[in-house]
């Protein structure tokens, strides 16, 4: 995370097609305090769409703790994320926000705080059900993920921690049972980013999940100890550069409620430790299976192809997305599959510690991927930003994918120091202007021009109205619910999957609509942006249309089903097999 020597005073020029020469020092200082500046409305292809922050009469009162307010040490700034999860089968989303902690709760100094689950009452109006469900952990928090991995129809939780992960089992009456031990998946060590899939194809749900910095609480050194503690010449945390990364897992799900670590049969253990933290299933090379991206900090990135066999290769360096795209390590948080060009091709994009530019990697379809970051717009607008969650989605339902991310620093000490950023950012909003993309969060709402120091992003249709809304954990401060007014507007269809002879929750299913001549495809994921969890149904613009033309469902068996003329604006529920899909009611 800590980039402070990489290429500060670097002077030379770099030069690629498409892209500006960049001097790195003087000229992203320059970029670096022009994209704090407040923007300046302007032409905008939907006037009226505005995201509005719903938290002060959603009844959410969660409130995150990360450790000490100066961020003294790295456990202190990489917590929080946040799923969105139908708990108790009754239609909706419910929000599930992970806590921190401290060394004062570890240490009995402060009183331990808590994971938090809000049921959703409709309307964005929520209730808290903590104690009723029972799945409060107070372990230092980091992310979560949820999924079907028993396939007994309801939604069970995983939340990473460091210390022990918990592995919580949903009853169906709203409740949940802690199965973490029997099932064998209470990592120990200090877990970040995790997602279920079914990468043997077996029809229940494996689980990864990504690892950081093995970490000595009593050694953890000081700000200023070593060159890896300074930035811009203010002492600040250490790391993770000068600690010892962390070795991955591999959990095999065994079918009767155990998993099995398999690393080294799958091979993912052949990859070295790293700095793991944004983790994403997706099929990028179209051969039918799931394949896995990790986001490492300050280390080269990984892509595992899933070989079909029960093993899976890293082959990020040679696909072209294992580094930035002057060949460097950069510092990944955030990550997530998309199509957002429309070409049949799941591309990337991945966000960045500041200093460096967010990638997006346009996937050529030949197992090799182009960062297009600069040429689509995204370089040197998210130059002074620490990127955080993330994902492709469809705000104004136009019909191809926008991007959003939030942003916030680690290091307090920069605010008032003239470096060009600050410890508390924007979040930066990305409109699809038909492959390119403009930033325009200024131009959407004051919710999006607050401040705040982010981690985990969530996406999903939290009031059932047809556009996609947004959920934010944000260090030491209350959430953001950023309700979508107007996206609406234009056409829309979604898609709740069921699996039979595929896992419970579909996920890796890939549905592909054609509107016309337009075609976009979509997957169903347990687990993305950054240690976060999205509304497993899939959502989808329709633009102007009132119709899917065709809609074709690739379940995980290999199954394959087509549909035609589909009416829009409408939730459909399709089980696997079912000869016509079920038309939900809002």
């Amino acid at each position: 995370m800590n980039k402070t020597h990489r290429h500060l005073y670097d002077v030379k020029a770099v030069l690629r097609p498409g892209r500006r020469i960049m001097a790195r020092a003087a000229f992203p200082l320059f970029l670096s305090c022009l994209a704090l500046l407040p923007r300046v409305p302007g032409q905008t292809s939907e006037a009226g769409l505005e995201f509005v922050d719903m938290r002060d009469s959603s009844g959410v009162a969660f409130l995150h703790t990360g450790g000490s307010p100066e961020k003294k040490y790295i456990i202190d700034t990489v917590s929080g994320g946040v799923a969105l999860l139908d708990h108790d089968n009754d239609g909706d989303l419910d929000l599930y926000f992970v806590n921190g902690s401290s060394l004062d709760i570890l240490s009995g100094r402060a009183s331990p705080v808590r994971n938090r689950l809000y049921r959703n009452d409709g309307n964005f109006r929520f209730t808290d059900v903590t104690d009723q469900a029972g799945v409060g952990d107070t372990g230092w928090g980091m992310g979560a993920c949820a999924a079907d991995f028993d396939n007994d129809g309801d939604v069970d939780l995983y939340v990473t921690n460091l210390g022990p992960n918990v592995l919580y089992r949903n009853n169906g009456d709203g409740r949940f049972s802690d199965v973490t031990a029997k099932a064998g998946v209470g990592d120990s060590r200090w877990s970040t980013g995790a997602a279920f899939a079914d990468y043997d194809q077996d029809g229940d749900l494996d689980l990864y999940v990504a690892n950081y910095v093995d970490v000595d609480f009593q050694k953890l050194p000081e700000p200023g100890q070593s060159k890896y503690c300074y930035y811009r010449g203010l002492p600040v945390m250490c790391g993770p550069r000068g600690l010892k990364p962390a070795s991955h897992i591999l959990y095999r799900n065994n079918g009767d409620g155990t998993f099995t670590d398999v690393s080294q049969p799958s091979r993912i253990a052949e990859a070295p430790p790293a700095y793991g933290l944004g983790v994403v299933w997706g099929d990028y090379d179209n051969d039918g299976d799931s394949d896995l991206y990790v986001a490492n900090d300050s280390m080269p990135n990984f892509l595992f192809r899933n070989n079909g066999d029960g093993t899976l290769d890293e082959v990020a360096l040679l696909a072209g997305v294992a580094l930035s795209e002057d060949g460097k390590e950069q510092a990944g948080m955030g990550v997530d599959f998309g199509d957002y060009d429309g070409d049949g091709w799941l591309d990337l994009y991945k966000t960045n510690f500041s200093d460096d530019t967010n990638n997006l990697y346009r996937n050529l379809g030949d197992n090799f991927f182009e960062d297009v970051a600069h040429k689509t717009g995204h370089g040197e607008t998210t130059w002074s930003y620490l990127g955080w969650g993330t994902s492709f989605f469809d705000f104004d339902n136009d019909g191809d994918l926008d991007l959003l991310a939030v942003n916030g620093h680690v290091y307090p000490q920069v605010d008032g120091k003239g470096v060009g950023t600050s410890y508390r950012q924007r979040p930066l909003l990305f409109e699809n202007r038909g492959g390119t993309f403009v930033e325009v969060a200024a131009q959407r709402g004051a919710a999006l021009n607050q401040p705040r120091s982010s981690r985990g992003a969530a996406f999903g249709d939290l009031d059932d109205d047809g556009d996609v809304d947004v959920v934010v954990n944000n260090m030491d401060d209350l959430p953001s619910l950023w309700r979508n007014e107007g996206g609406n507007r234009r056409g829309w269809i979604q898609f709740d999957l069921r699996g039979t002879r595929s896992n419970r929750s579909a996920v890796g299913a890939r549905v592909t609509i054609w509107v016309g001549k337009r075609r976009q495809i979509a997957e169903v994921k347990a687990g993305s942006s950054y240690l976060s969890q999205s509304d497993p149904r899939l959502h989808l613009g329709l633009g102007e249309a009132r119709r899917a033309d065709r809609v074709e469902i690739r379940w995980p068996s290999g199954l394959v089903q087509t549909f035609t003329d589909l009416e829009g604006n409408a939730l459909y529920e399709i089980r696997e097999g079912d000869s016509r899909p079920r038309r939900a009611a809002r």
